[in-house]
């Protein structure tokens, strides 16, 4: 019996995909719901589980963009699992030309490569170090003779992708350290396809900019603070709830604050029922995290806000970066979301002008904290170095008047230095 491998449905705004990396090699034997494929789409990269027990069959390869319901390939049920499936010892590399016979069992049939094709892969595997890596990847590597044990992998569970060979090669890090010779001219030049995530980002951002009046207002906060509250109770903080303190649960509880006094900034501009403008506002407060993502940036959103405590933001931040890093994210986790949040400052941005992530009206760009010269908060009119963060506030003008934005980013500001606001609701 055989049986199809399907491409299921994500969500009703994703139609294709496009396979980024076959998890198991043709030919090999798969447990029912063992994932068989990477699935790509413009918003998240899910894994395809295998529908039964059986050998797998490619239908399509990866790279190619297939539509929702499309048959990629099949597992053949009517062949039973293969015995004694216990990992091999490695064995040392043979030179290239010289030829073993103690490397494939007695008896067994000649491949085209002088061995069985099941052990061919054995011995690629060990001479690789065990690592994950699909099958198109092996075949790269060995056409490239690079060892995959020196790469990194960006596919499920760090599995080695065809992507991350060529990225190895071109790098030079292949080549032994006397032959890195550098070539004056050279003007090699790669092409690799955009992903449909990336190519789903840049035209949300284009998009941000062509149909918004976006503006951006800035200001400073003195972040001592609330880095004093932090130092004082982080431990006690961790034993108590299990995750540690970070800002950005401050600035989370801080911009719920701000948004129910500015409401508008948490609304979105829409089409009423006769087609006209019309605004779409909202009582609740569902706060967007931008996360960078080994394929691109993603915003999972922290529903209802208004109801978290400091620790439930933390421990959620944590769940869905962890999972956003690792491709895991479910497409619903990255669905609406009133505001967002993004922070540069963890990888030393000190100040930018954030884009609109649509349709929201409003985004905070949090920064790098630097210490500078401004006057001292304990001692009014002298000089002290403090603790200091750019904050940016981007909004649309179309629906976001400049005073509002601006006294909204300051009641951000007064939060995070003066936090028993925070706690006191005021």
């Amino acid at each position: 019996m055989t049986t199809k491998i399907e491409i299921p449905s994500v969500g009703e705004s994703v139609t294709s995909g496009v396979i980024s990396a076959w998890s198991v090699a043709e030919g090999e034997y798969v447990e029912r719901d063992q994932t068989v494929l990477e699935l790509e789409t413009d918003k998240v990269t899910m894994e395809v589980p295998a529908p039964a027990s059986g050998i797998v069959s490619y239908g399509a390869a990866e790279g190619d963009e297939v539509d929702v319901g499309a048959v990629v390939g099949t597992i053949d049920e009517s062949v039973a699992k293969p015995a004694g499936d216990a990992p091999v010892a490695p064995v040392p590399e043979v030179a290239s030309g010289s030829t073993s016979s103690d490397a494939r069992p007695e008896g067994a049939e000649d491949g085209s490569d002088g061995a069985p094709r099941e052990e061919t892969q054995r011995r690629q595997e060990r001479a690789s170090g065990d690592v994950k890596a699909t099958p198109l990847a092996r075949k790269l590597a060995e056409e490239k003779g690079v060892s995959l044990s020196l790469m990194t992998g960006t596919g499920a569970g760090g599995r080695i992708r065809e992507q991350d060979v060529l990225g190895f090669v071109q790098s030079g890090a292949s080549a032994p350290a006397a032959t890195l010779v550098p070539v004056a001219g050279s003007r090699e030049v790669a092409v690799e396809r955009m992903s449909p995530m990336r190519q789903k980002i840049a035209s949300r951002l284009v998009e941000a900019q062509q149909t918004a009046a976006m503006l951006t207002t800035f200001n400073e906060v003195d972040m001592g603070a609330v880095m004093e509250l932090r130092k004082q109770y982080k431990e006690q903080f961790a034993e108590t709830h299990g995750v540690g303190l970070g800002f950005m649960s401050f600035f989370v509880k801080a911009c719920v604050q701000g948004l129910q006094k500015f409401p508008l900034i948490n609304s979105y501009i829409t089409a009423g029922a006769d087609g006209k403008p019309a605004i779409q506002s909202h009582n609740y407060q569902d706060i967007a995290i931008a996360v960078a993502g080994k394929k691109g940036l993603v915003v999972p959103v922290l529903r209802n806000t208004e109801g978290m405590g400091f620790a439930t933001i933390e421990k959620t931040i944590k769940d869905l970066g962890k999972r956003a890093r690792e491709n895991k994210l479910e497409l619903s986790e990255m669905m609406g979301g009133t505001f967002t949040i993004t922070n540069g400052g963890i990888f030393g941005s000190l100040m930018s002008t954030p884009i609109l992530n649509p349709p929201q009206s409003a985004i905070l760009g949090m920064h790098g904290i630097k210490k500078r010269a401004v006057e001292d908060p304990h001692n009014p009119g002298q000089i002290a170095l403090r603790p200091m963060m750019y904050l940016a506030l981007s909004y649309d003008h179309r629906i976001v008047d400049g005073a509002e934005a601006v006294q909204f980013l300051v009641s951000i500001k007064d939060a995070i230095e003066d936090p028993a606001r925070l706690m006191l609701d005021i």
